[in-house]
């Protein structure tokens, strides 16, 4: 009989660590919102992020070389290939509580995806293991990989990438036994098939539409420091630029509403009254938790698309320009989902983070120390109660501020400039709405 893995608590903050009361913190946050949008009314009247993607500082060429040298490319998929076999050795030992394979992909991949990206831009499309199988089998056969056996319509655009992640946050956060390696081995054959035939049919751009890691990282590298201008030249850039560069494209709104959903689900499924009551409703908990997870992002969504739509009709945008305005503001929701992930998991991230770590130099569960790891203990000296607490808040209001200033800035474009302000009354709403509910969700119970 095997053991169900389980990983620590993803937060250590609650209530009792608040620096102010929550009620408090509520109204806090609700006004700080509403300064900034009147501040950003008086002060901020022309649009000044590069939403062309046209400016930045070019990087010193010897470091463009760096980062563009087919050797560097090369080492990186290497690295790649070589971490999906270390994780794939972990897949073929037992399953237990010691074994390293679910921590490996919710908090090594998923969670540490967020800072990586962050700080290096969309670093999984240079190390993803199965774009780099499909370029090799490309190769093999002499054909370029970017061509497949026919064309993915346009119009497809990202939707791909919003089902598949909509797929992993179900098996993260609802799957059954979801730590298990049965489960995780069926659910990475799977997203390996539909990436890798997919990739045969479409072409390598079948991964920048249907990877759930890639869409996840790009969107969250969009902040990064450093990124290419429209012409592919690398430089540096201000992140809120980065931001804003960030192009409507069909299916953008959906992996954006996707990501914020379900980590505030997340945090609602963790909350006692949400617990009681799977517990006591008489329904399998995937299906209480499938439903909860579908409800809370359709919420999201509807609140999005309600919002954005009175945007556009109190801005005055014209009948065709109003069904634009949601992928035009869904740059501006990428820092309060990264703000959400950031507070949810950052506990998990660095005390499961080291576990995993340690658990890695024995994949197999031979009692091996191969990376030489195997006794690290976790330290917490980053993790206390109140220093927890006080970074959640931080990001989170951090994220809504810098969504408020975003999505003003994309206003003076979209709007006629005397009804620009009033068209984000909307806009402040939603954000409002969105801090209110994720710190009562954060800190329920």
């Amino acid at each position: 009989m095997t053991a169900t893995p389980t990983l620590l608590a993803h937060g250590v903050g609650g209530r009792q660590d608040l620096p102010i009361t929550l009620p408090q913190l509520v109204v806090a946050a609700a006004l700080t919102l509403v300064v900034t949008f009147l501040a950003l009314g008086l002060l901020w009247r022309e649009p000044r992020l590069d939403r062309d993607a046209t400016g930045g500082r070019p990087v010193p060429r010897w470091l463009a070389g760096l980062v563009d040298a087919p050797a560097v490319r090369w080492a990186l998929r290497g690295l790649g290939l070589l971490a999906a076999a270390w994780f794939g050795l972990g897949l073929a030992g037992p399953d237990t509580a010691d074994n390293p394979t679910a921590g490996a992909l919710y908090v090594l991949l998923w969670v540490g995806l967020v800072p990586a990206s962050l700080l290096l831009g969309p670093v999984w499309r240079a190390v993803n293991p199965l774009r780099t199988l499909h370029l090799l089998a490309a190769l093999a056969a002499r054909r370029d990989p970017e061509r497949g056996v026919r064309d993915l319509p346009v119009g497809v655009g990202i939707w791909p990438a919003a089902g598949t992640l909509f797929g992993f946050v179900w098996l993260e956060l609802v799957a059954p036994d979801r730590a298990t390696l049965p489960v995780i081995t069926a659910w990475l054959a799977g997203y390996a098939v539909v990436l890798l035939v997919g990739a045969a049919l479409f072409g390598s751009g079948w991964f920048d539409r249907a990877d759930p890691f890639e869409a996840y990282s790009t969107l969250i590298g969009q902040v990064a420091p450093i990124g290419r201008a429209a012409d592919g030249v690398l430089v540096w850039r201000n992140p809120l630029d980065g931001m804003a560069g960030l192009r409507p494209r069909p299916g953008l709104v959906a992996v954006v509403v996707v990501l914020l959903g379900s980590t505030m689900y997340d945090s609602l499924s963790n909350a006692p009254g949400w617990l009681r009551f799977t517990q006591e409703n008489g329904l399998p908990p995937a299906v209480t938790g499938s439903a909860g997870l579908t409800l809370v992002i359709a919420a999201v969504a509807i609140a999005y698309l309600a919002a954005t739509g009175a945007a556009a009709r109190i801005g005055g945008a014209g009948p065709v320009q109003a069904r634009d305005v949601p992928g035009e503001i869904a740059h501006s929701i990428v820092p309060i989902a990264v703000g959400y992930v950031v507070a949810h998991y950052y506990s998990l991230l660095i005390l499961e983070g080291q576990r995993t770590v340690a658990l890695l130099s024995d994949p197999l569960g031979t009692g091996a120390n191969w990376l030489g790891t195997a006794g690290w203990q976790p330290h917490t000296g980053l993790v206390t109660p109140s220093g927890v607490a006080t970074l959640q808040i931080t990001v989170i209001i951090l994220g809504h501020l810098i969504g408020t200033l975003l999505a003003h800035d994309r206003a003076l474009y979209l709007f006629p400039r005397a009804r620009a302000v009033a068209g984000q009354l909307p806009l402040l709403a939603l954000m409002v709405a969105y801090t209110v509910a994720g710190l009562l969700l954060l800190y329920a119970g």
